[in-house]
């Protein structure tokens, strides 16, 4: 016997019928059809959206609330203190390439970002990063350099 499609049946039992509700105590869900006797849920309609709580502020909005839930998108950066700047020359344009070259920096991952921790001596250096505390701000134009944000 060759299987085509005007052939194809269901197997026996799966295929079951559908339950007539609200059509007496004969067939079996009969006058209030398995929902009982009063009360919210057993009004026609949906009685309540999915994740309702009766008021109580719902897990799906408690949960990210709670403690070590990961952020969804977390931005990751090299970080560099101000106090590692003291190597470089003065006068000199300090980016995440010539950090590298200088071998400041030895895992160039992801965009440079800068702290301030530390001091920096006297130097005028221009600075590129993806993003600066306020802290690393301040001493670079303190020692007479400038901070430019790269995108």
């Amino acid at each position: 016997m060759t299987l085509r499609l005007d052939s194809l049946k269901s197997n026996k039992g799966a295929r079951r019928r559908k339950l007539r509700k609200g059509r007496g105590i004969a067939a079996g869900q009969g006058a209030s059809c398995g929902f009982g006797m009063r009360g919210q849920k057993s009004r026609s309609g949906r009685p309540t959206r999915p994740g309702f709580e009766g008021g109580q502020m719902p897990l799906y909005r408690r949960v990210p609330k709670l403690k070590h839930f990961p952020l969804v998108n977390p931005k990751f950066f090299t970080v560099l203190n101000v106090s590692a700047l003291n190597n470089v020359k003065d006068g000199s344009t300090v980016n995440l390439d010539s950090l590298v070259k200088d071998g400041i920096v030895t895992s160039p991952k992801h965009p440079l970002k800068m702290l301030g921790n530390g001091d920096l001596t006297a130097k005028k250096l221009t600075v590129q990063a993806a993003a600066f505390t306020a802290s690393a701000r301040t001493k670079i134009e303190a020692a007479g350099g400038t901070c430019e944000i790269l995108d």
